[in-house]
C-alpha cells in the first residue's frame, strides 16, 4: 500500500477516489432495487463481493427477480463478463505472481484495467490498478449493503420508480458500445429476437437467444465488400453538379 502512495501522484489518486465513490453510489440503486424486489440482502451483499462485477450483478438479479432461471442468468452474467479475457491478456506483469494474482484477477474491472493502461510506466500501472481494484471492492459492497438496508424499508418500489432502475442502468452501460457500427447492426437483430422469444420463453432465455445477433456481423456490409473487391461503381465519388 504504501508504494501506491508514492508512485501515484495527488491528481491520480483524486480520480481514482471520484470513480470509487460513483461506483459506491451506483451499489446503492443496485442494492436497493435488489432488496426491494424481493430478494433478502445477503444476496446483493454476496455477489458484491464475490462476483465484483457490476454490470454482470445488476443483469443477474433482474433477472432472478423477474422470475428467471438462475442458471440462464449465470450464464447471461458470464456472457457480459467475457470482455474480461482480453482485460487479462493485456495485463499479465501488473497482476502480479501465485497468490498476489488471483487476487488482481479478482480485482479486474472496467475502471481499475482503464486506470492500469492510462499509465506509461509499469510501477504506475500497477499502483494505478491496485488502488482502484481496491478501492471498488470497498465501495462497491458497502454501497450494495447500504442500499440494500434502504430498500428493505421501502413498500412500494413502484412509488419511487425503482422497478426502472435496473433497465435503466443496463441501457446505459450499453449505449457506449454503440459507437461501433458492427454492435449497431447486431442490437436491432438481438432485441428482435429477443421481443419474439419473450412470450414463449422463461424470463432470461431470450436474453441469451438474442446473442446471436451478433451473427450479422459476419455479413460484410455493402461499402466493406466494395472496398474489398474494388468495385468502381461503389467508390467512385458522385460527380459534382
Amino acid at each position: 500500500m504504501h508504494s501506491i502512495w508514492r508512485t501515484l501522484d495527488r491528481v491520480l489518486l483524486r480520480d481514482i477516489a471520484l470513480v470509487c465513490l460513483a461506483v459506491g453510489v451506483t451499489g446503492l440503486s443496485y442494492g436497493a432495487v435488489a432488496v426491494a424486489s424481493g430478494l433478502p440482502l445477503w444476496v446483493p451483499a454476496a455477489l458484491s463481493v464475490l462476483v465484483l462485477a457490476g454490470a454482470s450483478e445488476f443483469l443477474f438479479v433482474g433477472l432472478v427477480a423477474a422470475g428467471g432461471s438462475p442458471v440462464a442468468a449465470v450464464l447471461a452474467g458470464l456472457v457480459v463478463n467475457a470482455r474480461h479475457l482480453p482485460f487479462g491478456l493485456a495485463l499479465p506483469d501488473v497482476l502480479g505472481r501465485g497468490r498476489r494474482r488471483l487476487l488482481g484477477s479478482h480485482l479486474m474491472n472496467d475502471e481499475s484495467v482503464v486506470f492500469a493502461l492510462a499509465q506509461d510506466t509499469l510501477a504506475r500501472q500497477r499502483a494505478a490498478y491496485w488502488a482502484c481494484g481496491l478501492g471498488v471492492l470497498l465501495c462497491w459492497p458497502l454501497g450494495a449493503v447500504t442500499g440494500g438496508l434502504i430498500g428493505a424499508a421501502i413498500d412500494d418500489t413502484d412509488l419511487f420508480g425503482l422497478d426502472a432502475m435496473f433497465p435503466a442502468i443496463l441501457l446505459a452501460l450499453v449505449l457506449p458500445g454503440l459507437r461501433d457500427r458492427d454492435k449497431r447492426r447486431a442490437v436491432p437483430a438481438g432485441v428482435a429476437i429477443a421481443l419474439a422469444t419473450t412470450p414463449f420463453l422463461p424470463a432470461g432465455v431470450p436474453v441469451l437467444l438474442a446473442l446471436a445477433g451478433v451473427a450479422v456481423t459476419a455479413v460484410p456490409h455493402r461499402k466493406d465488400k466494395a472496398r474489398k473487391t474494388g468495385n468502381p461503381e461503389e467508390e467512385r465519388p458522385c460527380p459534382a453538379p
